[in-house]
């Protein structure tokens, strides 16, 4: 296969600072789930670590602990899902801090420290309104006070309190941070005391301050991928990491065709909606079949010339964002369909 996605380290570090600069004084946790949004786990962890970021999102277990062999002892790493008890062993064993928003849970983890013989460190989770798990708030004086109990006992350390927002309009923002504040003065009165208090994402880090608290968790931003409807990633300082490009196999007519296609994860939707990068510019994408597709072609176009699908703009391509928009989705859904076997290569510039 010719097609490849080509990512830029140095872009990722310049985007952490810029991150890290923004939200200051409050900590950046780099979310690193789903292959580093589709960029590659280990590279994109042993950068950002070098980049000097210490606290790593790993969404489930598993990938807290594939964290946590790249960077060794040198980050803390928080996983929010935790789907079986070998996945808590696993956890606890690999001191990943897990996050807790359901009762059993609690106690599960629980009775995985006193077998384990180790601390546990938690993160408590209150539903503010998105029903993206998290304990409800008439069950949560009963929760909080639970894990302090268990907490007295030596068995886990409650070291934060987290929720997810829905980051679809300032007032449901508010109203959830609203929860989110009364959740944090009931984990106060259970004898609660979390070092760190975490419920914005990228959107919400930049764009309201009173949701930083101690720690942010940014995963799309740090990858140059701009929320869909806002700002661009220029206007917001970043740079996409990401560009998905293929080799032209050859020029049909008043097409060029190349080797990327639906089974690689490019959208069919995308067929007569995008603008590709050429060497003459942007192009439209004609067609998308399963393992080829075809762009519009340009004077003197010739086998081995790039097309580059998305990027950051230097053929005339639009970003992840700019595609997802186009069909109604987001940018990360563009970038976490690109398949696994199409090559990754990684460059500092």
């Amino acid at each position: 296969m010719t097609a490849r996605l080509r990512v830029d380290l140095e872009a990722l570090a310049a985007n952490i600072e810029r991150v890290r600069d923004t939200v200051a004084p409050a900590e950046l946790m780099l979310v690193v789930k789903d292959d580093a949004y589709g960029h590659g786990l280990a590279p994109v962890v042993r950068a950002a670590s070098a980049a000097g970021v210490t606290w790593f999102g790993a969404f489930d277990a598993r990938t807290g602990c594939a964290v946590r062999d790249v960077v060794g002892d040198d980050a803390r790493i928080f996983a929010w899902i935790a789907a079986s008890r070998d996945d808590l062993d696993a956890a606890i064993a690999a001191r990943v801090d897990v996050g807790v928003g359901d009762a059993e849970l609690l106690e599960e983890l629980a009775e995985a420290a006193r077998d384990s013989r180790a601390l546990a460190r938690v993160h408590l989770k209150i539903d503010t309104g998105l029903h993206r798990n998290g304990v409800r708030p008439e069950a949560w004086p009963g929760f909080v006070a639970r894990a302090a109990a268990i907490e007295a006992a030596g068995v886990i350390e409650v070291v934060g309190v987290w929720s997810h927002i829905a980051e679809a309009s300032d007032a449901e923002d508010d109203d959830a941070r609203r929860i989110y504040e009364w959740a944090l003065e009931q984990a106060a009165a259970a004898g609660l005391r979390p070092a760190m208090r975490h419920l914005a994402a990228s959107a919400a880090s930049f764009a309201r301050p009173e949701f930083r608290y101690d720690m942010v968790r940014v995963g799309a931003f740090c990858y140059g991928i701009r929320s869909a409807g806002g700002p661009s990633a220029r206007e917001l300082g970043l740079r996409p990491i990401g560009t998905l490009e293929a080799d032209v196999l050859r020029v049909d007519g008043a097409a060029v065709r190349i080797e990327l296609g639906a089974l690689d994860g490019l959208p069919s939707s995308l067929r007569l909606r995008a603008t590709v990068g050429t060497p003459a510019g942007g192009r439209q994408l004609l067609s998308v079949g399963d393992s080829e597709s075809l762009v519009a072609a340009w004077p003197d176009a010739a086998a081995g010339d790039v097309v580059t699908i998305y990027g950051p703009g230097a053929q005339g391509e639009g970003t992840a964002t700019d595609l997802a928009e186009l069909v109604g989705t987001i940018g990360e859904e563009i970038a976490l369909r690109v398949s696994p076997l199409v090559q990754r290569s990684y460059t500092r510039r």
